[in-house]
């Protein structure tokens, strides 16, 4: 009997930890490890689309993967720095640039290549429930 419940509470705890993992490694599989989320909030009006205020620092060597998003992303670049898209000459992102990314537009797929870390604040108004990010492979 001892046993049992002893070989229960193990089967309980390993189920438990696999599905926290798996949590886990789907939400790196679909979000920016560089990306801090500020705030989040319903988009009034449209029950289902979210508003998402984030800040990402890349350092130097550090990639962001090609993607797009389930709606729109505005950014403003923080901090500037040179990146590199693969089979490109490097490009400066200068301080105080903005941007606009469209729905379901892949975009980024770069490197920070020079000395210096980048910055971006990010404002994403996105369908509610998806992942923020959709990586191309």
């Amino acid at each position: 009997m001892k046993k049992t419940v002893l070989l229960q509470c193990f089967a309980g705890i390993l189920l438990f930890a696999s599905g926290v993992t798996t949590g886990l490694l789907a939400q790196k599989m679909t979000d920016s490890p560089q990306r801090v989320e500020q705030k989040r909030t319903d988009l009034s009006g449209a029950p289902d689309m979210e508003v998402i205020a984030s800040i990402s620092e890349l350092k130097p060597g550090e990639s962001l993967g090609l993607h797009s998003h389930h709606g729109v992303e505005m950014l403003y670049v923080l901090q500037g720095a040179i990146v590199q898209v693969p089979g490109k000459d490097p490009m400066m992102l200068p301080t105080g640039t903005t941007g606009m990314n469209l729905r379901d537009v892949n975009h980024a797929g770069w490197t920070v290549v020079g000395d210096t870390s980048l910055k971006l604040f990010m404002v994403h108004v996105v369908d509610k429930g998806k992942p923020l990010y959709e990586f191309v492979n």
